[in-house]
């Protein structure tokens, strides 16, 4: 059975118009939403996963089956689950908020604030090309000789460009590692602390973590690579920055709120999540926000799944700066993918139509079942409206 439908879903986001955001809730949403993630899950093996969805600042929850095959202790919405790349949307509003509170520009180079850096290659990159994997082609990850702070400035001392800053598009790592690195110097902590002791409390996450406390281990899901063999992160440098965060569906659906507007913060966090909204490269379909990927909604099924194929990870991409930037707007697609040697993780919110979507699970699964998976599920929900 094809539980995706997508040119019937398709036809459901075509005809939603973008100002209109009243999103109802089917009454078969519930069964819809538990067939559609227990076929993922069988397709893939997956121990366990977690699915909220936020309708109009109403929350809905869904936990199938374990955080841990040998303990088999259920998935709740409170199952820590390591987010991947998702993490990296947090050190980018840890940076905007560092802008908006007068401790950096994202506009300046990164020798402005590592003296270290100056006179080298750089210092022709701005923040703005390290959240935007733009700075002129870093590897995926960092080599495997560095192994500490010192090593790690001088592999950024002696990294050499492969393209001039802002021409292409090459996903990594250490580039937005470095940006985490300069945002928490200039808050005057390290970064976990600024994450765990500024960021995580000004957003009203209780349940987020770099470092899993004590009293939270027995809630930390087992990770399961793809060939079903047991994992969990390792400590490394820059892991904290750029894939480090552990995370609850509950949790994650609060910052999805906050990044739609619906939750009531401090004005210097709400112009960081709206900064990380603005657009600069295009890239094919996709607008390359603060770390953030956009999509004009409503968007079909294919343009996402190719917006987040492994080659936008693993290939550099031609891109078109934006100018001036593109500023945040309410009809797109948001999301953002991410993945860990034992856990997949997705989430994607509409703001116009206030819905939005977390999908976690304890597996390491193709990006494809992910966004497969929440653009019925966010397609029902517009069906449901019209």
């Amino acid at each position: 059975m094809n539980l995706f439908k997508p040119h019937h879903l398709l036809s459901a986001l075509l005809l939603a118009s973008p100002a209109a955001w009243a999103a109802t809730v089917p009454d078969n949403l519930d069964n819809l939403v538990e067939a559609a993630s227990q076929a993922v899950m069988q397709e893939h093996a997956i121990p366990g996963m977690a699915v909220a969805l936020t309708v109009n600042g109403q929350h809905h929850y869904y936990d199938f089956g374990v955080a841990s095959r040998d303990s088999g202790q259920a998935v709740d919405r409170d199952t820590l689950f390591e987010l991947g790349s998702i993490s990296k949307t947090f050190n980018v509003t840890l940076a905007a908020y560092a802008q908006a509170t007068g401790k950096l520009k994202l506009t300046d180079s990164p020798a402005s604030y590592l003296p270290e850096l100056r006179g080298r290659a750089l210092e022709n990159t701005t923040l703005l090309n390290l959240a935007t994997h733009t700075a002129g082609g870093f590897p995926l990850q960092l080599p495997d000789s560095v192994h500490d702070n010192g090593q790690l400035m001088r592999y950024f001392k002696h990294w050499t460009p492969s393209y001039p800053a802002g021409t292409r598009r090459t996903y990594a790592n250490p580039s937005i590692g470095l940006l985490g690195v300069i945002s928490a110097r200039q808050l005057d902590m390290s970064y976990r602390s600024a994450l765990q002791d500024l960021l995580f409390p000004a957003l009203g996450l209780n349940n987020t973590h770099l470092q899993v406390p004590a009293n939270w281990q027995r809630m930390y899901a087992q990770g399961y690579t793809r060939d079903n063999v047991p994992a969990r992160l390792s400590p490394a440098v820059l892991a904290d920055e750029a894939y480090g965060v552990k995370s609850s569906s509950d949790d994650l659906l609060r910052f999805v709120e906050a990044n739609m507007g619906l939750e009531k913060l401090d004005t210097p966090l709400k112009q960081a999540i709206a900064a990380t909204h603005t657009g600069y490269y295009q890239v094919g379909p996709m607008t390359q926000d603060l770390i953030w990927e956009q999509y004009p909604y409503p968007v079909a099924l294919q343009t996402l799944l190719d917006g987040n194929a492994s080659r936008m990870a693993l290939e550099t991409l031609d891109v078109t700066p934006l100018q001036p930037p593109l500023a945040p707007q309410q009809a797109v697609w948001i999301n953002k993918t991410g993945s860990t040697n034992g856990f997949g993780s997705y989430v994607a919110f509409v703001p116009s139509q206030r819905i939005g979507i977390v999908i976690l699970a304890n597996k390491n699964y193709p990006n494809e079942a992910r966004v497969k998976l929440a653009y019925q599920i966010l397609g029902a929900l517009n069906e449901g409206s019209h």
